[in-house]
């Protein structure tokens, strides 16, 4: 007899557990909620067993279902494991390169990259995902990139494969008719409070727990990096900036560069990620290799790896 338990079943029970509610889960796997409240209620005819208490507006899981949902996601890690094996061994090259990229990440060098990866793999279809803190790795979990670029806040997590990349070199700025920009410094913590910081935050549950370099007592908080260098450089407020990123406007005297007391140079290290067990690809070898002669070149870049420079111990500043 076929086991009527399946893994599309264990997806959308472990989707609206993360979620809370049906409809949510169906937003997230693209499917009508009718279809996922029907794979719930099989599920739970089957194991025989309430799952979600249906009584209040939010459905809630039961003793029994949260264990459920325990069991559903090592089985559905196991599956992912196989397939990802499956696919390093059936195929050298990727049938798709998909990337995540943390938006620290130097913009023009990635376009070089991507347009000699085209056309050393012309075939090849590319879908590429700009990402500001924890979106990146939110990417990869979720499936829509193979492969990701971005920092590591909490340390390096023991399903996935790191590799070091580079050190992006950050820079507190703001805009020069700014009322900051005409303070003496090194600025104190003192000096920097009642001016707004414009800080950049997550959208989702990846970094949203760091708490750090925050030191103003006001605070506009931007999903990602570009909306904030228009807000910076229109004067709403100071912050840390890639120095890639406001290098050009510093020199053409648009944005100043802050002294602050005690604070060395601030490095943010990037690495490579991608699914451990999940062997790269030669199109993905060949990308990694690309970017790393390129960012020998670029300016607030580098490739150090022994050095001690402290690093941003707080992405969302």
């Amino acid at each position: 007899m076929i086991d009527p338990l399946t893994l599309d079943q264990m997806r959308a029970l472990v989707v609206v557990a993360e979620v809370g509610s049906f409809s949510a889960a169906a937003r997230r796997l693209g499917r009508v909620q009718s279809a996922i409240s029907q794979s719930i209620q099989a599920m739970e005819a089957t194991l025989g067993v309430i799952l979600f208490d249906r009584s209040t507006r939010t459905p809630a899981l039961t003793e029994a279902g949260q264990a459920i949902v325990n069991d559903a996601r090592a089985v559905l890690e196991g599956a992912r494991a196989i397939r990802a094996h499956a696919e390093s061994i059936a195929a050298d090259v990727e049938p798709e390169m998909t990337l995540a990229v943390d938006s620290m990440f130097p913009t023009p060098l990635l376009m070089a990259s991507l347009d000699a990866l085209r056309h050393e793999f012309p075939d090849l279809p590319a879908t590429v995902f700009t990402e500001a803190l924890g979106g990146a790795e939110q990417r990869l979990r979720d499936g829509a990139a193979r492969l990701a670029i971005y920092t590591l806040p909490g340390g390096a997590a023991r399903d996935l494969s790191t590799q070091f990349l580079a050190r992006v070199a950050l820079t507190p700025v703001v805009a020069a008719d700014h009322p900051l920009a005409s303070v003496p410094g090194p600025l104190g913590r003192e000096a920097l409070e009642p001016y707004v910081q414009l800080v950049l935050t997550d959208r989702t549950d990846v970094t949203r727990h760091i708490q750090g370099g925050v030191v103003a007592s006001r605070v506009w908080r931007f999903a990602d990096l570009s909306t904030r260098l228009e807000f910076l450089l229109g004067g709403f407020g100071w912050c840390n900036m890639p120095l890639h990123m406001v290098e050009s406007h510093i020199l053409a005297g648009r944005l100043k560069r802050l002294t602050l007391a005690g604070s060395p140079e601030v490095e943010l290290p990037l690495y490579v990620v991608h699914e451990r067990g999940r062997r790269l690809g030669r199109a993905g070898r060949w990308l990694i290799d690309d970017l790393r002669a390129r960012l020998k070149t670029c300016p607030g870049a580098h490739q150090r790896i022994d050095g001690h420079r402290p690093e941003a111990d707080d992405l969302v500043a």
